[in-house]
């Protein structure tokens, strides 16, 4: 199980460290990627209107990429009611001190706030409760693997640990304790050499246009001593365009290097052919997704179909959840 949220279009930071993963766990398991919409809502209520739309967007991305509906459920989060009951259930169980410790939280909370007392008026009770509804997410579906890199595995023991203890205090083995699926998640640097990022502004998205491609890869930042293109290069001071070469054109690397160090080429020269790379590489996904966008009628149904297939497998937990608890759950 994983899941993305709503908050723009994806960029090839999104494509390389997470999508090409995915779409090998389609592949290998039963795989349910959801739209957590109701996570966009933790920091970013105050522009709820163009949730909506970033939802059909990021369905769009993943389409185009090659999540395929008929081997992986995708959904969104809040046609999914069941998850917020369970939230509601699973945070009864939860100690206030596992989630104010919670590394995801508290990166959030930095990003939010810079101080104390900023974080009194920005930080909601919502967000309090991301890691618990993050755990729902996962345990809805009865999560067993979630991809994530080895720098995520503490964000993933907060929900083992909610699995462990509600099993724990009813003498059951119901939930699965959530293991991570350990991948190679790249971090791509943005044209500025800054962390890729939709925020900053950096970003080349998977939607873009050859040109908005080109006029992005041209302003990356290249060797920072290289002053003329006379002067030889260093491809290990080269802060974006090496990088990306060794992503989208692995043929071309070591006459890329040599010529680069050799000056035969300079800076100008090595970005246009690495711009040139990058979109046919990702001409057959702008393709993909421009046919796509062509009939919105359709991603509403195959959304609507994963909607279904998630609901019915979250009903069922749920249900059996409460009979586990002993209670009777009055709205089913």
């Amino acid at each position: 199980m994983s899941g993305m949220r709503p908050t723009g279009r994806l960029h090839i930071g999104h494509y390389f460290g997470a999508l090409t993963n995915w779409l090998s766990f389609q592949e290998k398991y039963d795989a349910f990627f959801s739209i957590v919409d109701w996570h966009a809502l933790t920091t970013k209520y105050q522009n709820t209107g163009e949730i909506s739309n970033h939802i059909m967007e990021i369905t769009l991305d993943w389409l185009s990429v090659g999540i395929d509906p008929e081997k992986s459920t995708i959904y969104v989060q809040s046609a999914i009611v069941e998850t917020a009951e369970l939230h509601l259930i699973l945070s009864m169980y939860t100690p206030q001190n596992w989630v104010e410790r919670e590394p995801t939280l508290k990166d959030m909370v930095k990003m939010l706030a810079a101080n104390e007392e900023e974080a009194k008026e920005k930080v909601s009770y919502g967000l309090l409760g991301y890691p618990v509804l993050m755990t729902a997410d996962i345990l809805g579906p009865k999560g067993e693997l979630v991809p994530v890199g080895r720098d995520q595995e503490s964000h993933l023991e907060f929900s083992r640990a909610v699995a462990r203890r509600f099993n724990n205090f009813f003498g059951v083995n119901y939930f699965p304790e959530p293991k991570a699926e350990f991948t190679e998640i790249r971090v791509l640097k943005g044209i500025d050499g800054q962390k890729m990022g939709k925020s900053y502004n950096n970003d080349i998205k998977l939607a873009d246009t050859e040109d908005d491609t080109i006029r992005k890869v041209k302003q990356m930042i290249t060797d920072r001593t290289r002053i003329t293109k006379s002067d030889p290069g260093h491809t290990d001071l080269c802060e974006v365009p090496w990088p990306m070469y060794q992503i989208f054109v692995k043929d071309m690397t070591d006459k890329v290097k040599a010529d680069c160090e050799s000056a035969v080429i300079g800076c100008v020269q090595c970005k246009t052919q690495l711009a040139t790379s990058m979109n046919d590489f990702l001409r057959p996904i702008r393709e993909n997704r421009k046919n796509l966008a062509k009939n919105p009628d359709q991603i509403i149904k195959i959304l609507e179909h994963g909607n279904a297939k998630a609901r019915k497998v979250i009903r069922q937990t749920l249900a059996e959840v409460y009979e586990i608890m002993g209670l009777k759950r009055w709205n089913e």
